[in-house]
This record gives structure tokens, C-alpha cells and sequence, in this order.
């Protein structure tokens, strides 16, 4: 994959959880649920508006959804589909992610739709 930069080692992101990473000018949501890696583009469909009002809060009270900060859209962290709130239907924008060697890469990251 070229274009890709590594953000974070996977030790970085707790299970169950998300974490912000700047990729060039693009802020990018790395996310840890059952077992698995995924990363957004840290872009609300609604709006066009981070994702976080604070530091890495991205997931619902419970851990189980990503959530708008903004207007309480929820999305599943697996694909980024958003299952309730303004932009409902709609989703997150995928980011390629790969790990390798017990680091996290991303890329490349290009700019909301």
C-alpha cells in the first residue's frame, strides 16, 4: 500500500476503544473492537465536523458505538455506518489500514467526500 504512514503501535489503542492520529492535515480515528483494527476519517457526515470534542472520545458510554460529540450520531465501529442521529444511513469514511509488526499504518488518507 503506498502512500502509508504508521501511526501508532498496536499497543496504543486500548481494546474496545478509538483513538485520534493526525495524517498529514487530515485527522484520522483509529478503532480497536473485537479484536480488530479500523480507521476513519475523524469527519461527521452531518456536518462536516470532528467526530470529538475532547482528546480521543469517540465511543458511547457503553463502548460499543462511535459517537458524534455534535448531535449524538451513533456509528458501529466495524464499518463506520451510522445506525441513529442526523446522518442516519449514512457513514464514516473508511481510511485503508494494515498492520504490520505490531505497528499500525494507515494511508493513504484523502479528504472527506
Amino acid at each position: 500500500m503506498s502512500g502509508q504512514h504508521a501511526v501508532c503501535a498496536v499497543e496504543d489503542v486500548p481494546h474496545e476503544s478509538a483513538r485520534e492520529f493526525q495524517v498529514g492535515d487530515q485527522s484520522v480515528v483509529v478503532v480497536r473492537f473485537d479484536g480488530q483494527f479500523h480507521a476513519y476519517l475523524n469527519w461527521c457526515p452531518h456536518l462536516g465536523i470532528e467526530l470529538n470534542f475532547m482528546p480521543d472520545q469517540f465511543m458511547d458510554d457503553d463502548g460499543r458505538f462511535l459517537v458524534c460529540a455534535n448531535h449524538g450520531a451513533l456509528f458501529e465501529p466495524e464499518n463506520g455506518h451510522c445506525l441513529s442521529g442526523p446522518c442516519s444511513g449514512e457513514a464514516l469514511t473508511a481510511v485503508p489500514l494494515e498492520v504490520r509488526d505490531d505497528t499500525v499504518w494507515v494511508g493513504p488518507v484523502g479528504a472527506p467526500a
